[in-house]
């Protein structure tokens, strides 16, 4: 079976079914994870990471890491620790080496929205998840596995 084999498709009418969506992911995630946010801006990004961040349980807010361009979100009871990153202001690889994001890799899931051709070398695994949004604000969905037991993970989603 082929990674496009394994591809998820969805489609999701508001912006809470977004965050409603990334919830459910989340239950998928686990510490070493990295999650590629990948869509034009307004797409839903920053949602999805919030649902992301509220099923892994962490502690605080979730909100656009745009200034700031990496926040650590501790777990709350029982949970797993959320960096997320906005990529979108970095100029290319040798800054995100910068964020030393590998140091924490192991311990948290990683949610890196913008990261698309930035990222992929932290980890020899990963999920993009490919947003789209249609002018009657649908968002369409695709979840894309690369190595690792992705596929397995989806095949339950």
């Amino acid at each position: 079976m082929t990674e496009a084999d394994m591809t998820v498709h969805c489609e999701l009418s508001t912006v809470d079914d977004t965050r409603e969506f990334g919830k459910r992911l989340a239950a998928l995630l686990r510490a070493g994870d990295l999650v590629v946010l990948v869509g034009p801006l307004g797409a839903g990004k920053t949602a999805l990471a919030q649902g992301i961040g509220a099923g892994l349980g962490v502690t605080g807010a979730v909100t656009s890491p745009t200034f700031v361009i990496s926040r650590v979100h501790r777990a709350g009871s029982g949970g797993v620790p959320m960096v997320h990153v906005d990529a979108y202001r970095l100029g290319g690889v040798v800054e995100v080496d910068d964020l030393d994001l590998d140091a924490s890799i192991d311990e948290s899931v990683t949610v890196v929205e913008w990261g698309e051709g930035l990222v992929e070398q932290l980890s020899p695994a990963r999920l993009d998840v490919r947003i789209s949004r249609r002018d009657d604000d649908v968002r369409e969905v695709e979840l894309v596995p690369h190595g690792g037991d992705w596929g397995a993970r989806l095949a339950s989603f």
